[in-house]
Order: C-alpha cells, then sequence, then structure tokens
C-alpha cells in the first residue's frame, strides 16, 4: 500500500546481547527439565529409587514453570533498553 509507512529496523549490540543470554538460558532450561524428566522415570523401575524420581519430578514440574518466567524476564529486560522489537515470533 502506498500509504504504509516504511519498515525500520533497530538493533543494537545490547540487544542482540540480552536476547542471546535469555535464549541460551531457555536452551539449558529445556535440557534439565529433560534429563530429570529421564532420570526420573528410570528411576521408578526400582522400589528402592521412586523417591528420587519422584523428586526428580518435581524438580522438573518446578523448572517447567521457570520457563514462562525466563521468557517474562527478557520482555522487561528489553523494554527496559527501549527495544522497539520486545514483541518477536522468536519467543523461546
Amino acid at each position: 500500500m502506498p500509504d504504509d509507512p516504511p519498515l525500520t529496523l533497530r538493533i543494537g549490540p545490547d540487544e542482540l546481547v540480552v536476547r542471546d543470554r535469555y535464549e541460551s538460558a531457555s536452551i539449558v532450561n529445556d535440557i534439565l527439565i529433560g534429563v530429570w524428566f529421564v532420570v526420573g522415570s528410570a528411576l521408578f523401575f526400582g522400589s528402592a529409587t521412586e523417591t528420587a524420581g519422584t523428586v526428580l519430578f518435581l524438580v522438573g514440574s518446578v523448572q517447567m514453570l521457570l520457563r514462562p518466567g525466563i521468557r517474562l524476564a527478557r520482555r522487561v529486560h528489553l523494554r527496559r533498553i527501549g527495544s522497539v522489537h520486545a514483541e518477536t515470533a522468536r519467543d523461546f
């Protein structure tokens, strides 16, 4: 459309660092969730290790709650540094 304003992209080095840090935190969190659930599942095979398995499932569940916290912290941080691209499809 002829009335559309031109697209302006402003990505400064601070914004890239913030995005990379939060994306890395999210990836590490997801890996740990997988580890806790896999090890917890294996521990359920022995009656002597069921309690440890239950604890790992609880730890994994708590970490699942951290994921939205990481996303929220990232958005707040990007808004604080004045990023016009705080909302993005790359929401990890």
